[in-house]
Parts: C-alpha cells; structure tokens; sequence
C-alpha cells in the first residue's frame, strides 16, 4: 500500500496555513481538472490525489491524525512492516481508546461501495485493520451524525458572461446539474449550491457545492469593482472640431458619446450606469469610463500636408 505525501501533493510545507493549503488546492485543482483535461487519464488521477489531500489537511481533526501516524508509517513500512501490525504495535504502546475517526460503514455511507479515496487514507481512516477499528469505530458500531464535506469547484467566466449573467453544468457524482451564476459575479465570488456536496451520514445533511468564480481578463475592458474602463479611437479632427463617437460595451451595443472641440489625449469621459452590474443588485449598474485616445492621421496627400504647413503658419504667427 503506497504511502501518500499529501503535503507533497499539493506542494505545501508541514506548517502550512489553512489559507496556504486551500490557494494551493484551488490552483492545482483548476490546473487538473478532468473537463480541463479531456481524456487524460494521468490529469484525473492527480486530481483525484489532490482532493484526498485537501479532504485531509483541511480538516482539523483529519489532519492532526495523519501528521501524528502518517510518517511513523511510512518508516514503518519503509523497514518491511505490514500496516495491520503497525495499528497494533501503536495500540499496544498506550493508545488513547475511545476516539473516533471515520470507519469503513462512514466511507460506504458517504461515497458508497465505490469510494473515491486511495487504500492509504482508507487505512489510516477507514476500517480494516486501521485506526478506527482498534479504537471504537468497528463494524459493529453505528456510525455518528456527520454532515457531508462540502465541495468546491473552481470555475472560470469571461467578462460577458459576469456582465449578463451565466449558468455550468457539472458532474457531480452520477448527478449533472445546471448552476446559475448571477450578474455581477467577479473574481473571488463563492456561488453556493445547498445540498450538492458529499452526502451526509447517520442521517444528517449533505454538505454544499460551493463555486469560486475567476473572471478572465478582456481584450477591450479593464474592471475595478462594478466600474469599467475601456480606450476609444479619437480621429483628429473630431478632437478638434468635436463630434460624436462610439463606446463600446460588454453586451455587443455601443453608446453614443458626444466629446467637446478641443478634446486632449488621454481624456476621461464617465458614462454612468453602463458598468457592470452591482452582484445581487442586478438593477444598480456601475460606471463606464471611455478614455480618449487621439489617432493622428497618416499618409496625407500633398493638399492635406500643404493645408496643415497653412495651419501652423497661422499658429506660429499669433
């Protein structure tokens, strides 16, 4: 049975924080996840490793456990001892009975017969010979209340999406499901899915599915909270002369923006209540900002060039 690292699987130190593990298991998650890796069969089992190790160290209790035997068994192991008899070597030295980890009934009760965990976390909190059956969490016991472990999804929107509004369908187990994500949505929104997670035991709730939305960048805008900033071709002479330009938005209409004579490069025009929509105040927009950027003209004809020699003679001469 492979002893698994599950520090080294998410590349954490020992000491990491609850913050560290859950960036790290965020980042690799997206990196290997099976619909971001069609067909890859190596993807999916890094996957699955990285889940069995934040299922551990994200918790408490699991992670105490594993810090405290994990190691003693890989050296255990490493010197040809079999597992079973590492559980009772350790009971032997003056175990604590009476604590309670999960058993192979919890497994079933959660994940069914098919259990998404590798052998080693099913040793270490499983049945069989393991922890949980040397002290009190054998077959014969009835397995506590336990709410289901909640599950988290990394999901990626463009701008346009977050601008209208979208919806993914996921697998989650033999369940596909359609999941609204609602307007507004930016990078760090949790979009939560009530009883979509694993499923509880003794009776008691399933845990939640809980998206973390990232919102790709765009070619053309630049979002600072509901406000957004997008650079606007300015011709020549409408900067000088003034006239009416076309600002883009993110729903593929334009705004007609009526810009004063003499309007400078780099000049910002605020277009309210065309930003993004305010999340969970889809009424309440905030505000475009169109910022001006004056094309000067190329390829004069030798009438526009000797017009413009008239034009700085009469500059200079003033």
């Amino acid at each position: 049975m492979e002893y698994k690292d599950y520090y080294g699987v998410l590349g954490v130190p020992k000491n990491a924080s609850e913050k560290d593990i859950k960036n790290a298991y965020r980042k690799l998650a997206r990196k290997h996840h099976p619909d971001m890796n069609p067909g890859d069969k190596s993807a999916e089992e890094k996957f699955k490793d990285i889940n069995e190790a934040y299922e551990v160290l994200s918790d408490p209790e699991k992670r105490k456990l594993y810090d405290q035997f994990g190691s003693e068994w890989n050296t255990w192991q490493q010197r040809g001892g079999q597992a079973d008899d590492f559980w009772k070597q350790w009971a032997g030295a003056g175990g604590q009975s009476g604590q309670y980890r999960y058993t192979t009934r919890d497994i079933g009760d959660i994940f069914g017969q098919d259990s998404p965990f590798s052998d080693f976390f099913q040793q270490l909190f499983g049945g069989g010979a393991g922890y949980g059956d040397l002290f009190g969490g054998g077959a014969g016991r009835q397995p506590r209340s336990r709410r289901g472990q909640d599950y988290e999804q990394p999901v990626e929107i463009t701008l346009e999406e977050a601008y209208r509004g979208t919806s993914r369908i996921l697998q989650i187990g033999n369940q596909r499901i359609e999941v609204n994500i609602p307007a507004g949505a930016d990078n760090g929104t949790r979009v939560r899915v009530a009883g979509k997670g694993a499923p509880g035991s003794g009776g008691a709730p399933a845990g939640d599915l809980f998206l973390h939305i990232q919102v790709l960048p765009h070619a053309q805008f630049q979002r600072r909270g509901e406000d957004l900033e997008t650079v606007v071709p300015l011709d020549l002479y409408t900067a000088v002369l003034g006239g009416e330009i076309a600002v883009p938005t993110p729903d593929g209409r334009s705004v007609m923006l009526r810009v004063p004579p003499e309007t400078q490069n780099g000049a910002k025009f605020r277009l309210r209540g065309k930003g993004m929509p305010v999340l969970n105040r889809p009424k309440e927009r905030g505000d475009l900002y169109a910022v001006a950027e004056v094309k000067l003209p190329t390829r004069l004809s030798a009438q526009e060039r000797e017009l413009f020699e008239k034009l700085r003679a009469l500059r200079s001469g003033r």
